[in-house]
């Protein structure tokens, strides 16, 4: 996690990194060391792109409920991401040792069994099926100079995709 002050009273917590973890015999799993105090004791799970999850601290997720609630009577696709992640969101509590129990119909959605690649992103974690998530980034390394093509600096995409 990396905190980032782009003004004096303000920062933005950045996740960053991936990291296994195993569940336990009673379906838990350790949240990462260093991403716990930034996600604090309830954190938010909802079904995330890519057939992973998405992991947000409290805060960070009711900015973004708040966002996909305004979509609620937007188009076909606004409403049905909507749908997609506030009615898959769970709220989580982290227990004393970092550990969190993921409703089994979450893990289901992402085929998560015995492992899970915890991965930084921004403003959020995701956690990935571990051979989903090696499958993800070799094709993404293998494809990163088309992608690099197709955007500029900042992510947007270049003036002949648009």
């Amino acid at each position: 996690m990396v905190a980032l002050r782009p003004s004096k009273n303000q920062i933005i917590t950045m996740f960053l990194g991936e990291y296994l973890h195993t569940f336990d015999t009673k379906n838990r799993v350790s949240i990462p060391s260093r991403f716990r105090k930034d996600l604090g004791r309830v954190v938010v799970v909802t079904r995330g792109l890519d057939h992973c999850l998405y992991v947000y601290s409290r805060k960070a997720w009711e900015k973004e409920a708040r966002a996909y609630a305004a979509e609620v009577n937007g188009s076909a696709a606004r409403r049905g991401l909507a749908r997609l992640f506030l009615a898959g969101s769970a709220e989580v509590e982290v227990d004393q040792s970092g550990r969190v129990l993921i409703p089994e119909g979450l893990k289901s959605f992402a085929s998560i069994g015995e492992k899970v690649i915890f991965a930084g992103v921004a403003d959020r974690v995701e956690m990935w099926e571990e051979n989903a998530w090696k499958r993800y980034t070799e094709g993404i390394e293998r494809d990163a100079d088309a992608y690099a093509e197709k955007v500029d600096a900042k992510g947007v995409p270049a003036a002949a995709d648009k």
